[in-house]
């Protein structure tokens, strides 16, 4: 049983603090290293009871770790201990980005340059191990396999994030029509302090910022950042990794980052701990106009992470309800497929074409995938090796 609202938002953010500063290696592992700290060690919950968190996390868009962290420091010590846990897991890794997105720009030389290149490299070799890891796991059997083959082909005659919208909606319909697989197995409940009142405003709020923020957007440089944010922060099933296509069509695309940069970016993030959506802190801070800097980074923050925390906060009170629903699972089947696909696009534009110039810079993306995948190296070791090996490839000329 969980022992709920028995400590203080100061806890909670000293628990997460130290889990922002020391968990690497993306949104599973991070799970585990709460799995390790607060379930095990402070025992803030029973195991059945995380585990069933997990799978309300890991069912709705948006950073499943960060979300999962948000749901614990909520249960813990009320609306200010969920605040106090998204600041200490997010404010270290958000502050290296927004600081490496500051400095980036006057680096220079044949060292500096080979390491940024090799940023760029590593990116192909991450992106390609979460789709080859993501695939197994969630398109299993021909049907769901075919549903990933049919979102690379929307995008391939509508890229952009209405592609990507397009091809999640065709790929829930796909997992509805084929009715794949059963409902999980009941876990243990998680009381939270949210009730239907506090679950219909965080519905309405996710929906209204949604709808209503392109229309404003062109009002205000801050507005039209917060949007291209949030709607991508929104979109975000099946993973962390699955932000990087939606903010190469939010941002990247819309010319405010360059591609090299957005790679580079991408390749950093993989070497700090904490949540990989704080790669949005990074991509709001490097732009050259504004909003831009601490200030630009901070708006990227906050509006990617909030539709995630706003979406959870809806469905809190009706887990119970909606896990048992056969129908609702196979939705989800069929759209984490669509992602699958979404994922692999990517991995083609904008990451291969903007990082492999020649045949050397393709084998070092490889050795990177195969440390990745064959040699279980962390991700912070494969960003080393590419930027080792980066800076030896702009040294050799």
């Amino acid at each position: 049983m969980a022992r709920q609202g028995q400590g203080t938002p100061g806890e909670v953010f000293a628990a997460f603090l130290k889990l922002g500063l020391t968990s690497f290696g993306g949104p599973i592992a991070h799970l585990g290293f709460f799995r390790d700290e607060l379930v095990i060690r402070r025992k803030w919950l029973s195991d059945p009871a995380y585990a069933d968190l997990v799978a309300l996390c890991q069912f709705l868009p948006g950073p499943a770790s960060s979300q999962a962290g948000f749901a614990l420091g909520l249960m813990r010590a009320g609306w200010l201990g969920a605040l106090a846990a998204f600041a200490g897991f997010t404010l270290p890794s958000a502050l290296i980005m927004v600081v490496f997105a500051m400095t980036a720009a006057s680096l220079s030389g044949p060292v500096a340059e080979g390491a940024l290149h090799g940023l760029k490299l590593v990116a192909v070799a991450i992106v390609a191990q979460a789709v080859w890891g993501m695939a197994r796991t969630l398109c299993p059997d021909p049907a769901r396999a075919g549903i990933a083959v049919g979102a690379v082909a929307v995008l391939a005659f509508l890229p952009g994030s209405f592609g990507m919208v397009g091809a999640i909606a065709l790929g829930a319909l796909a997992g509805l029509a084929l009715r794949r697989g059963a409902a999980p197995p009941a876990g243990g409940h998680v009381p939270m302090p949210v009730g239907y009142g506090a679950a219909a405003a965080g519905l309405g709020a996710f929906a209204a910022l949604l709808l209503l923020l392109p229309l404003v957007a062109g009002a205000s440089g801050i507005l039209a950042v917060f949007d291209g944010f949030y709607r991508a922060g929104a979109l975000v099933f099946g993973g962390g990794h699955v932000v990087l296509p939606l903010l190469q069509a939010e941002v990247a695309a819309a010319g405010r980052v360059s591609a090299d940069a957005f790679l580079a970016g991408y390749g950093a993030a993989q070497a700090v701990p904490g949540p990989l959506f704080t790669f949005a802190a990074y991509l709001g801070a490097v732009p050259e106009t504004g909003p831009n800097g601490l200030a630009g980074g901070a708006i990227a923050l906050v509006a990617v992470f909030l539709p995630g925390f706003l979406i959870l906060i809806a469905v809190l009170p009706f887990w119970d309800r909606f896990r048992t629903m056969a129908a609702v699972q196979s939705l989800m089947r069929g759209a984490n497929a669509a992602v699958v696909g979404i994922l692999g696009a990517a991995l083609y534009s904008p990451v291969f074409t903007s990082a492999v110039g020649d045949m050397r810079d393709f084998c070092l993306a490889l050795l990177c995938f195969v440390a990745l995948v064959a040699w279980k190296a962390p991700p912070w070791l494969a960003v080393l090796l590419a930027a080792a090996g980066g800076i030896g490839l702009g040294l050799a000329g």
